[in-house]
């Protein structure tokens, strides 16, 4: 069963994988680190967060 890159769509490679190669993993790091890539849930406010609103 082969897989494909989630980036580019090629076959994977087991040294890459995931992904198809160290280029598709660096766009894919770099998706994360940027802010592209978001999880659904509810925004946290300051007290969620452990912070004090006050100051």
């Amino acid at each position: 069963m082969s897989t494909v890159c989630p980036i580019c769509k090629k076959p994977t490679e087991p040294k890459y994988r995931p992904f198809c190669s160290s280029r598709c993993a660096h766009v894919d790091l770099q998706r994360w680190l940027s802010g592209s890539y978001v999880l659904p849930g509810d925004e946290l406010d300051d007290e969620d967060l452990g912070r004090d609103p006050e100051s």
